[in-house]
């Protein structure tokens, strides 16, 4: 899998009735699912995120709009997601910083582990060091 992330387009179906957006797991998300779990804040001064994973993940803004930073230590990339048609893959072992939330934004996030605390790096020096220990 890639070290960096990517946008991933979702397959939608849009009609005089609404849209149907899809997700497949292997097909358009890169992973068999084994987590799923939903963000909600009306809050657009909240922050969330600030840890990186020893587990790769699938975000998507179901409603409203969020910004997303990305921070491998030596560069810094900002993904903006505003549509439910729009996902964005984060790798394990990317540091990311989730915010500037838009009113009634919901994020759904799949992940390819179960949850396990030991598998999350809160510490941000930690985590560099743990990107050197890694080259």
């Amino acid at each position: 899998m890639d070290k960096k992330c990517k946008k991933i387009v979702l397959e939608s179906y849009i009609d005089d009735r609404g849209a149907l957006t899809a997700i497949e797991e292997l097909r358009d998300v890169p992973f068999e699912i084994k987590r799923v779990f939903f963000i909600q804040t009306d809050n657009s001064d909240a922050v969330r995120g600030e840890h990186a994973n020893l587990f790769n993940e699938v975000i998507i803004c179901i409603s409203g709009s969020c910004k997303i930073q990305s921070d491998i230590g030596s560069k810094k990339e900002l993904f903006v997601l505003e549509q439910p048609m729009q996902a964005l893959y984060i790798p394990k072992m990317l540091w990311k910083k989730i915010y500037d939330f838009s009113d009634n934004c919901v994020l759904a996030v799949l992940a390819d582990e179960h949850y396990d605390s030991n598998k999350v790096i809160y510490d941000y020096n930690q985590y560099l060091e743990l990107k050197s220990d890694r080259k």
